[in-house]
Protein backbone atom coordinates (compact mmCIF):
# COMPACT_ATOMS: atom_id res chain seq x y z
CA UNK A 1 0.00 0.00 0.00
CA UNK A 2 1.16 3.31 -1.16
CA UNK A 3 0.57 6.66 1.23
CA UNK A 4 1.70 9.82 -0.13
CA UNK A 5 1.42 13.41 1.78
CA UNK A 6 1.34 16.45 0.80
CA UNK A 7 4.81 18.42 1.31
CA UNK A 8 2.83 21.55 2.58
CA UNK A 9 0.94 19.07 5.02
CA UNK A 10 4.25 17.54 6.50
CA UNK A 11 5.18 21.22 6.69
CA UNK A 12 2.20 21.95 8.88
CA UNK A 13 2.21 19.00 11.11
CA UNK A 14 6.12 19.69 11.84
CA UNK A 15 5.22 23.03 12.25
CA UNK A 16 2.80 22.35 15.12
CA UNK A 17 4.58 19.62 16.62
CA UNK A 18 7.40 22.99 16.85
CA UNK A 19 5.66 25.34 18.67
CA UNK A 20 3.55 22.87 20.52
CA UNK A 21 7.40 21.79 22.00
CA UNK A 22 8.27 25.41 22.46
CA UNK A 23 11.28 24.58 19.88
CA UNK A 24 10.52 27.83 17.51
CA UNK A 25 8.77 31.23 17.92
CA UNK A 26 5.15 31.86 16.48
CA UNK A 27 7.05 34.06 13.94
CA UNK A 28 9.67 31.42 12.89
CA UNK A 29 6.82 28.62 12.64
CA UNK A 30 5.03 31.09 10.23
CA UNK A 31 7.92 31.19 8.24
CA UNK A 32 8.32 27.11 8.40
CA UNK A 33 4.58 27.16 7.06
CA UNK A 34 4.96 29.26 4.80
CA UNK A 35 7.79 27.96 2.85
CA UNK A 36 5.91 24.49 2.69
CA UNK A 37 3.58 25.53 0.33
CA UNK A 38 6.86 27.07 -2.11
CA UNK A 39 8.27 23.29 -1.82
CA UNK A 40 5.35 21.72 -2.18
CA UNK A 41 4.47 23.20 -5.23
CA UNK A 42 0.94 24.16 -4.32
CA UNK A 43 -1.32 26.70 -6.22
CA UNK A 44 0.05 29.17 -3.31
CA UNK A 45 3.56 28.70 -3.98
CA UNK A 46 3.72 32.31 -6.22
CA UNK A 47 1.64 34.37 -4.03
CA UNK A 48 3.49 33.12 -0.92
CA UNK A 49 6.39 33.75 -2.75
CA UNK A 50 6.00 37.28 -3.58
CA UNK A 51 4.79 37.89 -0.29
CA UNK A 52 8.00 36.58 1.34
CA UNK A 53 9.74 38.44 -1.30
CA UNK A 54 7.84 42.30 -0.53
CA UNK A 55 8.29 41.43 3.00
CA UNK A 56 12.38 40.97 3.02
CA UNK A 57 12.79 44.26 0.78
CA UNK A 58 10.75 45.98 3.30
CA UNK A 59 12.59 44.85 6.33
CA UNK A 60 16.11 45.25 4.27
CA UNK A 61 14.66 49.27 3.26
CA UNK A 62 14.28 49.36 7.23
CA UNK A 63 17.33 51.57 9.14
Amino acid sequence: MLVTVSTALLFAVITIVLVRSQRVSSGAAALVWLSGFTAAGTGLARPVNDALTSLVNFVSTLH
